[in-house]
This record gives C-alpha cells, structure tokens and sequence, in this order.
C-alpha cells in the first residue's frame, strides 16, 4: 500500500523543507513514515541536503517498533532506483555519463550506473566549482578511472548517452535542453524543481515513472509543469517501471529509441530496506533500546 507524499513547507524564508512520505508493506506486516528534508544550503553546516528518519509502526496497534536513520538509506535507494531504470532503458553499452548534481544520491546514481555499463567517460557538474571538483576526485579515486568536473550542464550532458539530473534548484530553471537529447539517449531527471524544456516529452519515443499516483500530485518534481499542463499523461505513458521489471511491459526496444525514466521515490521501498536494517541491526546486538511506554 502505497499514499503519495505530502509537504510541509515550514516559514523559513525558503531555506527548505520536508518530504513526507507513507506506507504498508503487506508481507512484511509493517506500517511506517519517512520523513527527509531538503534543505540545499545545508552544505554552508556541513550537512547534507537531505537527512532523513523513517519511523516503523505495528499496523495492529500503531506501537513504534523502530527508528532508522534515513538519509544514508535514501541516497543510496535513490541511486539504486536510478541504476534499475538505465538497466532496462539505456543502450547497451552506454559509454559515456553526463551528471547533473554532485550531492546526497549523486554519489550512489554515478557508482552504481558505472557498476552496469563500466563507462569510458564521466562528466559531472554542480553550482559550486569546489563540490563538482570533490565529487570528481572522489569518484575518480573509487572507481579507478578519470572522471571530468565540467562548469556547464552542456558539457556535462551534450553527447552523453545517459544523462542524469538530480540537480537542487529552487526555482524551475532550464539546465537539460531538448535538442541535447539525440537517437538513443536516456534522459534520468528527478530533481526537486523542473530543470528540463517543457518540450522534452515530445521527443521521447518511452517516458516510464516509477509510480503514476506519486507523479500526478503534489507541487514538485521534475515534471511536474510537463503533468499539470497535460504534456504527459495516461495518454502518453508507456509504463511504470514495475511493469517493465516484472515482464509486462518492454523496455527499451530499437538502439534509436530515446528513453526518459522520471523517479519520484517510493516510500514502500523505503519500509522495506529500513526494516532490514532494523532487523540486521538487532541480530548483531547494535541500535539503542528506547523506552515508549
């Protein structure tokens, strides 16, 4: 069971704010709430963009039965997330990544997306010159090979075969331009606020979303002007992505085939990967024991 995410956008001027979202996983018979900022002058503190908590509950008596730290979970689900769509949507052998965004998930999409396709070239940027030029050297020492900090989205992007935005704007901003997007490309933009042509859509031979009802509600996400204007709909869906992994839709079908995968994030994937942490945790005898009652 899933229930699309909701907001609270405290009075802070703008500085951020929460992401609520809910769920029940039926097997696993488990109720439970995240709750994940973002905040994107974090980086000014020291701390991420996006930290997070989920909160387990009993669905038959509503008893917490344990909080999670989220934000490490979010990330790297996020990342993941990202990785399953490119299995099932880029061109085989992808050779070469453009990345939009160097923080939180950034980290998780690059890493795991070079685990799939071992790309020949990265090329990543951000705002800030110092956090695109970390996240590179970061990256270049992990995986081992050259990744390039560019100033430009057009550097990053043009030419690339996969192109990732997981960008952090406040205000709808053109930073993916259509015309960039060539016969066999797939585009993966999730940002907070819209950072692609309104006209993007219109070229895309699939567009897949990760959950339909997350997609068609709330004020954010990086199509949102594309549904509110009636640019994507039922009409021109091709699936969601669980249709595609689960054999009842296809994935990507002709190497000419321009791909786009939209992910808002699923708050039963969340449930599921923090109640095995909890359960993992207390078999190795780690966590706080908290009194409730």
């Amino acid at each position: 069971m899933l229930e699309p995410r909701v907001h609270l956008a405290p009075p802070n001027g703008g500085a951020g704010h929460f992401n609520v979202l809910r769920g029940h996983l039926g097997p696993e018979h488990v109720s439970g709430v995240k709750v994940v900022g973002d905040f994107v002058g974090n980086w000014r503190l020291g701390l991420p963009s996006e930290l997070a908590l989920v909160l387990l509950l009993d669905p038959d008596t509503g008893m917490p039965l344990g909080i999670v730290d989220g934000t490490m979970l979010t990330a790297a689900r996020t990342g993941a997330l990202t990785a399953l769509g490119a299995r099932h949507l880029a061109r085989p052998g992808s050779k070469v990544l453009g990345h939009l965004g160097a923080r939180g998930s950034a980290w998780w999409n690059v890493t795991m997306l070079d685990d799939l396709f071992g790309f020949d070239e990265i090329r990543v940027t951000s705002r800030r010159a110092e956090s695109r030029e970390a996240f590179a050297a970061r990256l270049a020492e992990e995986l081992g090979k050259p990744v390039r900090a560019v100033a430009t989205p057009e550097e990053a992007l043009a030419g690339a075969d996969i192109m990732v935005e997981a960008t952090r704007l406040t205000e709808p901003r053109v930073l993916l331009e259509t015309g960039w997007v060539t016969p066999g490309t797939t585009v993966i933009p999730y940002g907070t606020v819209s950072a692609v042509d309104l006209d993007l859509v219109d070229v895309m031979d699939k567009v897949v979303v990760d959950d339909w009802g997350q997609a068609t509600v709330g004020p954010l996400g990086a199509l949102r002007r594309h549904v509110d204007s009636g640019r994507l709909g039922r009409h021109n869906l091709h699936a969601e992505l669980g249709e595609i992994v689960a054999g009842r839709a296809p994935g990507r079908e002709r190497l000419e085939e321009r791909t786009l995968f939209w992910h808002r994030g699923l708050a039963t994937t969340d449930l599921a990967v923090a109640r095995l942490f909890l359960h993992r945790a207390a078999e190795a005898g780690l966590g706080t024991l908290l009194r409730y009652r």
